[in-house]
């Protein structure tokens, strides 16, 4: 496994069990046996083996080798030997007495360039999550603009009909049929007096003379 992956997998692992005090060195120029070696403090044996147990089972869990432990026992001080890097989880008082930072520390890896692997890990899960969202939703938004062109087409037909109603229904042609009948009526009516109105103009002068 590539170191920079590895000594991301232990810090995230002793993190998660809130480990103190965490130091990551790089050991190459000091030793051929291992290229980094970390150190943290846990504040009872309790938690020094939950730590040591952290790392264990996230190493395992990527692909990594557990090629030792030790010290599990009593808990004070447990090692966890992953071959090129090697973890130091210690109580307080155990580590202010052995003192390996004086002895593997000249070179240290700063945290955030600890974490950085873990961090890209992270980020590109994220990333690959957002891409696939949109892929899987696009169904439904089919589905959904399908329905609508549907509920669209069976309203369609409905305003046509109700449009076309008043062109079947046409109760407005029957109007010059009724204008004709009342010329018609008004004009035998005139027809009517005008013959009696004759009359009458021809009557008047008689009545005059025999008046006189």
């Amino acid at each position: 496994m590539d170191i920079k992956k590895l000594q991301a997998l232990v810090v995230d692992a002793l993190e998660d069990v809130k480990a103190q005090d965490i130091h990551v060195y790089d050991t190459t120029h000091l030793t051929s046996m291992f290229d980094r070696i970390a150190i943290a403090s846990g504040t009872s044996n309790r938690q020094t083996k939950a730590l040591a147990a952290s790392v264990r089972d996230k190493v395992k869990e990527a692909g990594g080798e557990i090629v030792n432990m030790e010290g599990e026992g009593t808990g004070e001080w447990v090692l966890v030997d992953l071959g090129d890097m090697v973890v130091h989880i210690m109580q307080p008082a155990i580590r202010a007495y052995y003192r390996l930072e004086e002895i593997w520390g000249d070179k240290e890896v700063s945290l955030a360039v600890a974490k950085r692997g873990a961090t890209a890990r992270k980020t590109a899960a994220k990333a690959d999550g957002e891409a696939r969202a949109p892929a899987k939703k696009a169904p439904a938004k089919k589905a959904a603009a399908k329905t609508t062109a549907k509920t669209a087409a069976k309203k369609a037909p409905a305003k046509k009909s109700a449009a076309s109603e008043p062109a079947v229904k046409a109760p407005a042609r029957k109007a010059p049929a009724k204008k004709a009948a009342a010329r018609t009526t008004t004009a035998r009516k005139t027809a009517a007096k005008t013959p009696a109105k004759a009359a009458a103009k021809k009557a008047a002068p008689r009545r005059k003379a025999s008046e006189d």
